[in-house]
């Protein structure tokens, strides 16, 4: 009998989802352990003797990590599933990888550019936690001619859902349409954060892209598609 563990730890190393989201999917009455639904979060389970199973699915620890990187198109929902049958980035790559890979963090349905995809829920967890701090740049195209005034409020911070948003770091290149790309460097992931902080200099988000999560960056690889992290990337990431 091997030492037991937490369940949604369980579940986040079988690359069910990061420990977060598993324990959403615990609470949500989702999870059996030997054939008894598992609602309570403190449940421990021995994994080399009890049964789990998710969705009536029994999941089971894989041996090879994959840690994945994609250039998400916009309409594409950022989930494993979607309860409204919409396309999921999980579809662009489920051809290829037969193994249960879930998002690190997520990106708007209407959002392009880097994602990460794994099946290392410690990775995940570690990546994603508050405390971890790590920096998401994004280029964001939107309306009218942003002053340097209003990047410098950006750069220090909007209130946004009543409350402040962490300093930034913010570039402008002026274009010839009356739009201004924004190139803008945050730790923080909440909802719609990029498009809220523009809105509150009163500038709409034409187009949304992020190209970078911490030293990690998309470059040139085509929208749709993906590719293996290599060891330094990911070395990088859990710096």
């Amino acid at each position: 009998m091997s030492e037991k563990i937490r369940l949604q730890k369980y579940m986040a190393e079988c690359g069910v989802a990061s420990r977060r989201a598993c324990e959403t999917i615990i609470t949500d009455g989702r999870v059996t352990v030997n054939g008894l639904k598992a609602q309570e979060l403190g449940t421990k389970i021995d994994p080399d003797y009890d049964e789990i199973c998710v969705d009536g699915k029994l999941i089971k620890k894989s041996k090879k990590k994959y840690y994945i990187m994609l250039n998400k198109p916009s309409g594409y929902i950022t989930s494993a599933s979607d309860q409204f049958g919409r396309k999921t980035v999980l579809d662009l790559i489920s051809n290829d990888i037969s193994e249960r890979l879930y998002p690190v963090g997520r990106l708007d349905y209407d959002t392009e550019g880097l994602l990460l995809l794994t099946n290392d829920g410690n990775f995940a967890h570690n990546l994603t936690h508050p405390s971890k701090e790590t920096d998401k740049t994004y280029i964001a195209v939107v309306s009218g001619t942003v002053s340097t005034r209003e990047a410098g409020i950006l750069s220090k911070g909007v209130f946004i859902d009543g409350k402040k948003t962490a300093p930034a770091k913010v570039s402008l290149s002026h274009r010839p349409d009356n739009t201004t790309q924004i190139t803008i460097t945050i730790h923080e992931g909440r909802n719609r954060q990029i498009r809220k902080m523009c809105s509150a200099i009163s500038h709409e988000v034409l187009y949304l892209k992020r190209v970078a999560i911490g030293d990690v960056i998309l470059g040139n690889l085509p929208i749709g598609k993906w590719r293996h992290l290599n060891p330094v990337e990911i070395n990088k990431l859990l710096r």
